[in-house]
């Protein structure tokens, strides 16, 4: 499986701010740039809904496969980074 690397910083902009296709050249930029955010490693062609399921760190009840639910999933079990002023927090 593939995978890129998505920086989210910690003000109210619920977009990220980069995708990298490498965990070290995501903290290259946040180091340089002194970020404070959550790098998260994101699966590509497979929504975060399904690869929880996928890979069993999830098993959903009826009532979770509403539009809105999967919509708006993310799990801790992805692969994530918090940093404060570019570094490793």
């Amino acid at each position: 499986m593939k995978y890129v690397w998505i920086f989210n910083g910690n003000g109210k902009n619920p977009f990220p701010s980069a995708v990298f296709s490498t965990k070290e050249k995501a903290e290259k930029w946040i180091t340089e740039h002194k970020l404070s955010g959550t790098l998260t490693q994101y699966p590509i062609d497979i929504s975060i809904f399904d690869w929880v399921i996928e890979n069993n760190y999830y098993t959903p009840k009826d009532y979770h496969y509403q539009a809105k639910h999967i919509g708006n999933f993310s799990s801790a079990a992805q692969e994530h980074f918090h940093y404060e002023k570019g570094k490793i927090d």
